[in-house]
Formats: C-alpha cells, structure tokens, sequence
C-alpha cells in the first residue's frame, strides 16, 4: 500500500513539473525511439513528444530572471532556446511526415491476377462491406446461398443452407482494433438470415480467447467503440437462433463425446500427439443457448437419434488481418488457436511445426474463410492486440476457401505493402513476408503440409493462385 501510494504521488509531481516531465520523456524518445524509429507512432510515443515540448515553457521565465546589465547574456540565451525550439520543431515535423502522415495518406497497388499453373484457389477481395464481397463470389460463380432458387448469388452447389447451423469463429481474445469488425459481424449476420429461402437454421458466433477473450468489450473494432459482439447478436436473437458462445469458460474442462455418453459442455482431447506436429488435437462440443448441441469435429448432436450430422454444422473462420509478437503474421491459419484449448494441449508451442493445419484436417476445416482487413497492424512484431492507435485503415474484405492461399496473399500484398508504405524505416518487415523462411513463412507452409497430406489442394504458389478484385477485370 506505501509503494503504491509513493509512486502515485511520485507520478503526480512528474506530471505537475513541465520540467521533469519534458527530461523525462525527451530521455523516454531517445530510449525507445532512437534504435527503432517508427515506435514514434505508438501512442506512448506520441504522448512523450507532447510531453517533451512543454520542456520549454519552464525555461523562458529564466530569460527575465538575468539582470538587464547581462544583456549579452540574455541574447545568447534567448538565440540558444529558439535554436533548440527550431530543431525540435524540425524533428516534429520530420518525424510527423515520414512516419504518422503516410499512415492516414496511402494507396496500395493491388492487381487481378489469374493462376497460371493448376490446381488453383481462389481469393476474392472487395472494398469494405460483406455484402459486395459476396456479390463478387457470386459473380465468379462462388454461390454464398444454397437453394434450389437459382441467382445472383445462389443456386444448388452455394455453400449454406437455410437450415444449416451455422458457426461464426471470431477474434474476441481482444479489444480496439484487435479483435473482429463487429460492424462486419452485423452485416455478415444480417446477409446470412437474407437466405432467399427463408433461414431456419441457427447462427452461433464463438471464439476462445484463451482466458482473456470477452464477447461484450466496452472499446471494439466498429465506427461505433461501444458495439460489442453481445449487442450485435442482441439484435437478431428475440426473432431468430442467434447467439454467442465464449469457449473460454469450457477450455479447462475436458469431455469425452456425446457418443460416448457425455453431455457436458467442455474441450475433446486426444489422448496421444500428432508424430507430425506434436500437437494433442482439441475441439469445443457444447450447447448453444438454442439448445443445440455441437460437436466441432463431428457435427449437430441429435439426442434422440444418437447420431451426428456433419453436413449441416458449416464454420467461417473470421479472422483480422495482423502482425504477430511470435510468429510474424495471424490470419486464417493461425485463427485456429481460438479453436483448440490451449490450458489443456499447450498447441501455441506447435504452431510453428504446422499444428493449426493439422487441427484443420483432424477437426473441420472452414467452410469459408473472410479476412477483415478494414483495420490492419502493419507494424512488425506488434500485434495481434492493437490499439486504435497502432492501426492502419485499408478497408477490404477478402474471402477463399483456401485458408493458406489467403493468409498468403494478403500478408504478402496488403500486410507488407502497407508496413513499407507507412513505416520506411520500420525494422523487422521481414516478418511479414510468407515467402520467406522466418516464423511466418514456416508456419504457413508446414501447415500447408498437413492439409495437403489429408488431400486438401491449398497452395502458397502464386502461380496457382487466381485473385480477384471488385471493380478490377
């Protein structure tokens, strides 16, 4: 309690002394921003060169403070104060120029581009709203309505039924620019109950945070901060089966199936690990709110029948489109570590020997996966939470369901494009670029792996990847 209060009050006096507090946060910059100068737009950067101007006003009474016999003295004062004001000033301005106005002033060069060796994937990308990037599914003849009704956007071979159950896995381990558009989730969901057929099915949106993930943050990833993902269900779920399911309050608990006679929500674990890989495989089964019960391996759980139907459980993987501390970049593949239960299979370990690929095969592999890059963190090394601060507006929506060849087009033209647009000198780029060797490019490519063994054409070769672009022939 004394330690406390001593370092509140010793805070108190920084702040109340311009003075100190400018030292402090010139010595601050020099620190943290000398060796790696695009930490200059991290909001405690910013704050510490506001901070460092104030320096200043302490100083100026002093020129009234020297006798008026010392005039020389004063002059030569008063010329060594604005040479020092001029220079801050110029550094201000050059700092704000090269790394802060480029990050709200930039344009990135995407390009069609259509595979030239087979078999290929396919990734679609439009400009901000779900609802043209189904169009342009659909224009390509990747129908998102399952129907006899033949459309625009629907025909017997789409991909969801109006009676499925379907389970929308999100980011919610964090908050600001970190976890999922919740202005997307909304229209993703209000496109999905558009069914021309009527939906009757069910719509679960579920994520685990690993024990810090929350469903209902108070600063979320939306034009309104106040928009969670509990209030976007909210509004859909008096009239339809529309509901949430935060797995982390199960990923301590482990289960055996409902086959097995267990109906208890919880985390299936396999007993052994994956010669491959070294991962224990892990999946959620529960009871949605609706009560349903799902087995994310092995389908909708019909109590009655004792039998499982895998066809009508369909996952879409949503993931942001952000740098990672670890392992360089998350998107697609990576967005299976809120699939497993990390307290009871430590998977985070392997991810870099391709245990999220095989997590796909040995459980469900998405339907479709949708990338919101509306926000990204194009900062090296810095995410996956971001601050709103720390992230770069590009608005687009990619979609294929290719995990592998998404998260590898969009790091390598958005991602990377935009870390060499904003941040010039910002080190560790590198890590962005799946193409390289470093913990990005393994992970992806060991993952492919896995999901190629078990029959899965998924690709990291640009060659076999045709790209789609709204509004682009």
């Amino acid at each position: 309690m004394y330690f406390r209060e001593y370092i509140e009050n010793l805070w108190r006096w920084v702040k109340g002394n311009p003075l100190i507090l400018g030292s402090v946060s010139i010595i601050w910059l020099a620190l943290r921003t000398g060796t790696k100068p695009s930490r200059i737009t991290y909001p405690c950067q910013r704050a510490a060169l506001a901070h460092s101007l104030v320096i200043f006003a302490p100083i100026l009474p002093i020129l009234t403070a020297v006798p008026r016999k010392t005039k020389f003295l004063r002059k030569k004062l008063l010329i060594s104060i604005i040479s020092i004001a001029v220079l801050i000033s110029a550094i201000s301005y050059a700092v704000f120029t090269v790394f802060i106005l480029p990050r709200w002033n930039f344009k990135l060069a995407l390009s069609p581009q259509q595979a030239s060796s087979s078999p290929a994937s396919e990734v679609y990308v439009a400009n901000g709203t779900i609802s043209s990037l189904i169009d342009l599914l659909g224009s390509k003849g990747l129908l998102f309505y399952k129907s006899d009704t033949r459309g625009h956007n629907s025909g017997p071979d789409g991909l969801f039924g109006n009676g499925d159950v379907i389970l929308i896995k999100i980011n919610s381990q964090w908050d600001e620019r970190g976890g999922t558009n919740t202005d997307l989730l909304k229209e993703l969901i209000q496109l999905i109950l558009n069914h021309p057929d009527g939906f009757v099915g069910e719509i679960v949106v579920a994520d685990n945070g690993q024990g810090s993930g929350s469903l209902n943050w108070p600063r979320n990833n939306a034009v309104d901060e106040s928009q969670s993902t509990e209030s976007v269900v909210s509004l859909y779920s008096g009239a339809y089966k529309v509901s949430t399911y935060l797995w982390d309050r199960i990923a301590n608990t482990e289960v055996r199936e409902y086959d097995q006679g267990d109906s208890q929500d919880g985390y299936v674990v396999s007993p052994s690990e994956d010669p491959a890989t070294g991962v224990r495989i892990s999946y959620p089964k529960f009871r949605t709110a609706n009560g349903t019960y799902i087995s994310f391996k092995n389908g909708i759980w019909d109590p009655i029948t004792q039998t499982y139907d895998s066809a009508k459980l369909k996952v879409i993987n949503f993931p942001v489109l952000k740098s990672h501390s670890v392992y360089g970049v998350t998107a697609a593949v990576k967005h299976y570590m809120g699939v497993i239960s990390q307290p009871l299979t430590n998977t985070h370990d392997y991810v870099g020997r391709g245990a999220l690929g095989k997590v796909m095969v040995e459980t469900r592999v998405p339907t479709l996966n949708i990338l919101d890059a509306i926000w990204v963190n194009a900062i090296p090394l810095n995410g996956p939470d971001t601050t709103y601060d720390e992230a770069t507006k590009v608005n687009l929506v990619l979609a294929s369901t290719d995990p592998v060849a998404l998260d590898y087009w969009a790091s390598k033209h958005i991602l990377l494009q935009s870390a060499t647009l904003t941040l010039p000198f910002s080190a560790n780029k590198e890590t962005l670029d799946p193409d390289g060797q470093l913990a990005f490019g393994t992970y992806l490519r060991n993952s492919m792996d896995q999901l190629t063994v078990a029959g899965y054409e998924f690709t990291m070769d640009e060659n076999r990847i045709t790209v789609y672009i709204a509004g682009k022939s």
